[in-house]
């Protein structure tokens, strides 16, 4: 079992991030935000995926003052995602954002931040303290000579300091670089000397290949360790690829269960079925159920069989068949044209 950091909880809409609160998954949008409608149905597609919360990118004065329609519109807590102007973030925090994401490195001067900070607190609404890599101030660049774990968690460190002495507490931090074991350092040293609620991630993560990879090793090693309260999977994809993604670190850790975890085998020689197209069936049927039960699909006699009793829903393959196993127990013996249709059956009328 994962013993988890203990931290601060912030109150982000209806979702709770840190302290004894599960894991949240976060996706952004790429629609225009000033595009209302199509904002708003890309949001509710990303809810339906598993999406927790959910970002925005505000990049002027439309954007900001669409984020009351938008919130007409959607269920899940709204981000504003600030950068430079630290007016803009004022408007969304009249129009109904329930938290903001600015990058101290680059709203300005510390009189601007604290407009900021005074106003969300005037709300009750929490801060994103994100530092990036591609965004590092000048002053620490010059000190480290370079973007180093180091100094990404010393910016990090320096801006909670900051909000705090202006009496804001309700914040929420996040460390990326594109630099998998930059991130990962980064964040350990921020967390040994801060209990802010963690928002993990690795920045310019990639195509839906590499990325995710780039984004499990990253985010998956740090959720191993305790450390990281809510994700988001940065993808160069359909944003809904980054909440499947998500979903699948927190399934592995068994920090979260939600949907089909679907177990198979790597395949060899000994495989006597056509196993892949089977297994890339069931995944893409699955992709959108919300159960969350365990299905095996399983290739040969030496591992099949028990890793087909240990799912909630398996299938051993044999020559042209395969037994069918529910809940342990083996309950009939299938032809290999019917394995898919017989798992979509099972998983609909499974009762848990």
């Amino acid at each position: 079992m994962i013993s988890r950091r203990k931290t601060r909880s912030v109150r982000v809409g209806s979702v709770v991030i840190g302290g004894e609160a599960l894991v949240s998954v976060q996706s952004m949008t790429c629609t225009r935000t000033d595009d209302v409608k199509a904002t708003s149905a890309q949001i509710n597609r990303l809810e339906k995926a598993g999406c927790d919360i959910v970002r925005v990118a505000v990049p002027d004065l439309r954007a900001a003052q669409a984020i009351g329609e938008i919130k007409k519109r959607i269920t899940i807590p709204l981000v504003a995602d600030i950068h430079f102007d630290y007016r803009l973030a004022l408007e969304a925090v009249r129009q109904g954002a329930d938290k903001i994401r600015i990058n101290p490195g680059n709203i300005g001067s510390g009189e601007r931040v604290k407009c900021v900070l005074d106003a969300a607190g005037g709300k009750g609404l929490p801060i994103r303290i994100g530092v990036n890599s591609g965004s590092l101030e000048k002053a620490l660049l010059k000190k480290h000579g370079a973007v180093t774990a180091e100094a990404l968690a010393e910016s990090a460190l320096e801006h909670v300091r900051m909000a705090r002495a202006f009496g804001f507490h309700d914040i929420v931090v996040s460390i990326k670089a594109s630099n998998v074991p930059c991130t990962i350092e980064a964040n350990r040293l921020f967390s040994r000397s801060c209990d802010c609620p963690v928002h993990l991630g690795v920045t310019e993560a990639g195509t839906v290949r590499s990325g995710a990879v780039r984004s499990a090793i990253g985010i998956g090693t740090l959720l191993a360790e305790g450390i990281g309260d809510t994700i988001r999977v940065s993808l160069t994809a359909d944003p809904e690829e980054e909440i499947r993604a998500g979903w699948e670190i927190l399934k592995s850790l068994k920090l979260r269960s939600r949907g089909i975890t679907l177990v198979s085998c790597p395949t060899c020689g000994r495989l006597q079925t056509k196993l892949i197209p089977i297994v890339n069936a069931a995944e893409k049927a699955f992709s959108r159920q919300t159960k969350a039960l365990t299905v095996a699909v399983m290739g040969c006699a030496v591992n099949g069989p028990g890793e087909a009793k240990e799912a909630d829903i398996g299938v051993a393959c044999g020559r042209g068949s395969a037994l069918l196993f529910r809940k342990g127990k083996i309950v009939k013996k299938i032809a290999e044209k019917d394995i898919l249709k017989t798992l979509v059956k099972e998983v609909e009328q499974w009762q848990g």
